[in-house]
């Protein structure tokens, strides 16, 4: 998470109320949606929260390095690009004619996007074995590598599209 320049490992956010900034003394407190919210220590809000969910912490251990830019292909991402990274952040390891039709787009576009984006190593086949099957479809089924070329998102996939959404 950024703010001001502010780079947290993940898992950590900055509280509004209090604003902490590093030099502050911090503590955080842990969420029940799993999430460290870092609070200058002494904030008034920390008063009104059960005692056994605060943490001491550094800056130290909580700053993460700024994260990496794109290169210089980023330019050459379309709009229908993102469309198919963004599907593949979602729904996971998929295939260009169940993109298409999802996306509700002319299969040989997603063909095209597909190809584009493997070469530019934002996405990457998937080993024909097992794969679990669509999330939000059947949870925690696995099925046979069907007649298909299968991709899912690089790292490199993820910090383009995490760019290009602003996250």
């Amino acid at each position: 998470m950024a703010k001001k320049g502010i780079y947290l490992a993940e898992g950590y956010k900055l509280a509004k109320c209090c604003n902490p900034e590093p030099g502050s003394q911090i503590c955080g407190y842990y969420s029940y949606n799993n999430e460290m919210v870092v609070h200058k220590k002494g904030c008034k809000n920390l008063a009104k929260v059960e005692k056994e969910r605060l943490v001491d912490l550094k800056w130290k251990e909580i700053l993460a390095a700024a994260p990496e830019m794109p290169e210089g292909d980023f330019a050459n991402l379309t709009e229908l690009d993102f469309e198919v990274l963004k599907h593949h952040r979602d729904y996971g390891n998929d295939y260009s004619l169940k993109v298409a039709r999802m996306l509700h787009k002319p299969k040989q576009d997603i063909f095209d996007s597909h190809a584009k984006l493997r070469e530019m190593n934002l996405l990457e086949r998937v080993k024909p074995l097992i794969i679990q099957y669509r999330k939000g479809v059947v949870d925690n089924k696995w099925i046979k590598h069907r007649n298909h070329t299968y991709y899912d998102l690089t790292e490199k996939g993820k910090l383009y599209l995490s760019h290009y959404l602003h996250e």
